[in-house]
């Protein structure tokens, strides 16, 4: 798995890129009430707003990690918000991106520098 400095986590599946929020970024938002995923197809760019989470703390945004086309949308966490806090880096994924060229993960923090990098 790769990190960013957004508390997001990538994970390579084949040819696509699973994206989600670390354990420290759930632990920070406190309880998630709402998500809002993207849509199925849309091509974003790097940075762009992709998602919105609300807890009982705040409204937080998802950012694109790389460029890329969305391709799946984790519909799991309409129903069931709560999943963000209950498994972030496992089953409360938020969407599947697929790249044009993979090793742009290479610019990506290691689980050992994202340790480091949350001090």
């Amino acid at each position: 798995m790769k990190y960013t400095e957004e508390h997001e986590w990538l994970r390579v599946e084949g040819d696509v890129v699973v994206v989600g929020v670390t354990d420290h970024a759930a632990e920070q938002l406190g309880d998630v009430v709402f998500v809002e995923l993207p849509e199925i197809e849309a091509q974003v760019a790097k940075g762009d707003e992709v998602c919105v989470i609300e807890s009982v703390k705040a409204a937080s945004d998802i950012l694109a990690p790389v460029d890329g086309e969305i391709v799946e949308v984790n519909e799991a966490l309409v129903d069931n918000p709560a999943l963000v806090n209950e498994d972030p880096q496992g089953d409360a994924w938020f969407f599947k991106m697929k790249l044009d060229d993979l090793s742009v993960l290479d610019d990506f923090m290691t689980e050992d520098e994202y340790k480091d990098f949350l001090g």
